[in-house]
């Protein structure tokens, strides 16, 4: 699928968002969240040809922009790993805990509460963190995030039903000391 550069700009636009505040719930990082979202549209850009129209161009655009917020997830991980073993870093901000960010959605006197919550989103297993952010950060239908992970119906329901019960269990004792406070 050729495409010339006025409707690739079109493309961009109706999407730069969605890539945006996909790569932003993972990795919870302005910087790392644009880098991401120019790494999605470069991929895109190289390998549209190579679209089979399988799935709608929307599906497409999230999986890669969950691939490419996974891969610098892990990137990170064994980045702090090999800190460990002696390797230091320009910028040691970059090795500690990514989970203080600032989201745009969230009001000032929320930001404690959902720093909490994102720093517990990020213990979750990647599928159970992905159908998560899809469902309830997103707001996609089970049937939109069965197609992007390429998973059943029910494997979706299930992972949803284990994430929002390991994030019962691990908030519920912080949120009653936050409580306390």
């Amino acid at each position: 699928m050729a495409i010339d550069a006025a409707t690739f700009k079109e493309m961009y636009e109706q999407y730069k968002s969605l890539v945006y505040n996909v790569a932003l719930s993972y990795v919870q990082n302005a910087e790392d969240a644009e880098e991401i979202t120019q790494d999605v549209f470069i991929q895109l850009h190289q390998s549209l040809d190579t679209f089979k129209n399988q799935s709608s161009l929307k599906t497409w655009i999230y999986r890669i922009a969950i691939n490419k917020s996974l891969d610098l997830l892990k990137h990170k991980k064994s980045q702090k790993r090999f800190f460990i073993f002696g390797k230091r870093s320009e910028n040691e901000y970059e090795l500690q805990n990514v989970s203080d960010f600032e989201h745009p959605g969230i009001l000032l006197e929320n930001k404690e509460k959902s720093k909490l919550l994102f720093k517990t989103i990020n213990e979750l297993s990647e599928n159970q963190k992905t159908v998560f952010i899809l469902s309830k950060i997103d707001g996609l239908s089970n049937p939109e995030i069965s197609v992007i992970m390429e998973v059943t119906i029910s494997s979706v329901e299930s992972l949803l039903f284990r994430a929002k019960d390991n994030l019962k269990k691990k908030l519920g004792n912080k949120f009653d000391e936050y409580r306390k406070k």
